[in-house]
């Protein structure tokens, strides 16, 4: 099954969504029915285990690029994710790693495979940043083979909960990037005037490498 599309996020920069998607607590939080998202690993992964301790842990997502930097995506890193998600009549957990195949911005490509309740899929995906002149556009793609219940769905069942889901997803990222204001110094706003902008811009860069 191939999926792909295009979101805008407004009064942002590239950076700034750059730093936002680098960020596994912010992403554990915009992604619809996420538990936990957490590096892992080689081997297998006490989904179990790791959903018990997910309470134990007390990241918060935040503005701060030095915070963000420190436990951002890498590039070969292994990550876990326990994901809810309602398919038709069924609400399965799918136990998903994920491995970052590659990441250099503004581009990111990921592959992994997940299961849940006699279901199974692989996947492989990407996105790309392209600012715009009222903001940014995410060109993401997907591919994925699905197996046992959920593919006997049907990718016409199953294209419009992915669509849902992506749409949830990045309108979330949306709110979070005007909640965070992704703070310089605790002070100054993230798109307070152009200029700041342009500080924090190149603030980002050098936090994180870009």
């Amino acid at each position: 099954m191939e999926f792909d599309g295009a979101f805008e996020l407004e009064n942002t920069t590239v950076e700034e969504v750059w730093l936002a998607l680098s960020d596994p607590v912010l992403i554990r939080d915009s992604l619809p029915g996420c538990e936990f998202l957490i590096e892992v690993d080689d081997g297998d992964v006490d989904f179990e285990e790791q959903k018990a301790a997910a309470a134990e842990r007390d990241a918060e997502p935040t503005g701060d690029p030095e915070v963000i930097a420190q436990r951002a995506f890498e590039e070969g890193k292994r990550y876990a994710a326990l994901i809810e998600v309602s398919v038709g009549s069924v609400n399965p957990q799918f136990q998903t790693t994920v491995t970052i195949d590659s990441r250099e911005f503004p581009e990111m490509s990921a592959s992994g495979e997940g299961e849940a309740s006699g279901s199974s899929f692989e996947l492989s995906s990407g996105m790309e940043l392209e600012e715009t002149e009222n903001g940014v556009t995410v060109e993401w793609w997907a591919s994925t083979e699905v197996f046992g219940r959920i593919a006997q769905m049907g990718q016409r069942m199953i294209n419009p909960v992915a669509n849902r889901v992506v749409k949830r997803f990045f309108e979330r990222i949306q709110e979070r990037l005007e909640e965070l204001t992704l703070q310089t110094d605790g002070a100054e706003s993230m798109v307070d005037e152009e200029s700041d902008s342009q500080g924090l811009s190149q603030r980002i860069r050098d936090k994180i490498g870009i």
